[in-house]
């Protein structure tokens, strides 16, 4: 498996990690305007320098979510899919759901899945190999 990074990580800037095809990036927090932006640039450069053909978004570190989030989700989903790939939205908190639907944000060309290999699996992206003794994450 081809791993690294496919952005280079600095203040005000969020890691993109290549896993073969597939780019992940994990949102901790609060997402800040310039960050936000900065973020959709790097992830469709990232998009076109990798080939990626998926972009996993890891969400579970984010509490809340509001329209300003849902709108850059939606961006980058749309981003992505112009450059041919497909952008999957994983850890989302039962919470930051139903504040989803509540704000009436659709997310158009955004999948869902309850975990990076749930979404790897949807992407049909090759899911790593559980280690020996390593704890097996549960299937809903």
């Amino acid at each position: 498996m081809n791993e690294g990074f496919a952005g280079h990580p600095s203040a005000g800037r969020v890691p993109v990690l290549r896993l073969g095809r597939v780019l992940l990036v994990t949102i901790q927090g609060d997402l800040h305007d310039s960050t936000a932006q900065q973020l959709q640039e790097d992830l469709s450069q990232s998009v076109v320098d990798s080939g990626a053909t998926g972009v996993v978004i890891d969400i579970s570190g984010v509490e809340i979510v509001d329209s300003f989030l849902g709108r850059v989700l939606a961006e980058i989903a749309a981003q992505s899919s112009l450059l041919a790939a497909r952008t999957v939205v994983v850890g989302m908190r039962p919470a930051v759901a139903i504040t989803l639907v509540e704000l009436g944000l659709t997310l158009p060309g955004l999948h869902t899945a309850l975990s990076t290999e749930a979404a790897l699996e949807l992407l049909g992206a090759p899911v790593p190999a559980v280690p020996p003794g390593a704890p097996r994450p549960e299937r809903p």
